[in-house]
């Protein structure tokens, strides 16, 4: 990955490039709400470490991401595994610099069954997948950052809400909202905002899973979550955003 100097980043770098300088980590990026924070931080010059399980469809989303102009790492990346995690680490650990923003993205949904009907093997896939791999990343990816960082967790509306026939997703979700507040308490004398990002119905591909007959064009775009996070990335220092919200305007499906 390039190691462009402090002073050219600032030198050369146009003026809407608001993250130039700037080194974020997004899981899960290889789609979806995921992909488009990362294209809109690329766009706004901001250096990317991405990450997903599978590697040819990383290594292409790499390459778009790339034409922005910013250095991109892709790194294949299992979030419920540790080694693979601590992998992922030290291969931030060789660019040496700090990790500005970590957007914990990676997670995955089950078909509509009620808790009678969830195969055990199904619940434990979606929970260690959007619980544990949340912790996992976040706890080895602490070891890189530095006063003045942020966290998102991607978390969903169902984080506060449940929907029947999702009880594997509602639980990892709402394990991993008492995981966020949790980190974030633990984080303010830090200096290091944690923020949980719970948007409603997005149009992405999780649906095909839980819901394939779902009425997508109710729903938000990607990047409408997207925009809502750049924003709140650029908050000020005196201030922090703890929760965010975002529905369509026509509320829950």
């Amino acid at each position: 990955m390039p190691q462009p100097s402090q002073k050219n980043n600032r030198s050369s770098a146009p003026a809407s490039k608001r993250f130039a300088g700037k080194l974020a980590l997004i899981t899960g990026a290889n789609g979806g709400i995921g992909f488009a924070i990362a294209h809109a931080l690329a766009r706004e010059g901001c250096d990317l470490v991405i990450t997903g399980r599978n590697s040819r469809t990383l290594s292409r989303v790499g390459r778009e991401l790339g034409k922005h102009g910013g250095a991109v790492l892709s790194q294949t990346c299992d979030v419920r595994n540790p080694v693979s995690v601590a992998d992922l680490v030290k291969a931030i650990r060789r660019l040496r610099r700090p990790l500005h923003f970590l957007i914990n993205n990676a997670g995955i949904g089950h078909p509509n069954r009620n808790v009678s009907e969830l195969p055990y093997p199904k619940w434990a896939e979606v929970i260690h997948t959007n619980l544990t791999g949340t912790f996992l990343v976040t706890q080895a990816a602490l070891a890189v950052m530095k006063r003045g960082s942020t966290i998102v967790n991607n978390l969903s509306i169902a984080a506060e809400r449940v929907f029947p026939g999702s009880a594997a997703y509602n639980a990892s979700k709402h394990g991993a909202l008492g995981f966020t507040d949790t980190l974030r308490e633990e984080l303010r004398p830090k200096g290091i905002r944690v923020i949980a990002l719970m948007p409603g119905a997005t149009d992405t591909a999780i649906w095909n899973t839980m819901w394939p007959k779902a009425p997508r064009r109710k729903m938000m775009s990607a990047e409408t979550v997207a925009t809502v996070v750049m924003d709140a990335l650029l908050v000020p220092p005196d201030g922090a955003i703890e929760r965010i919200v975002i529905m369509p305007p026509g509320g829950t499906l």
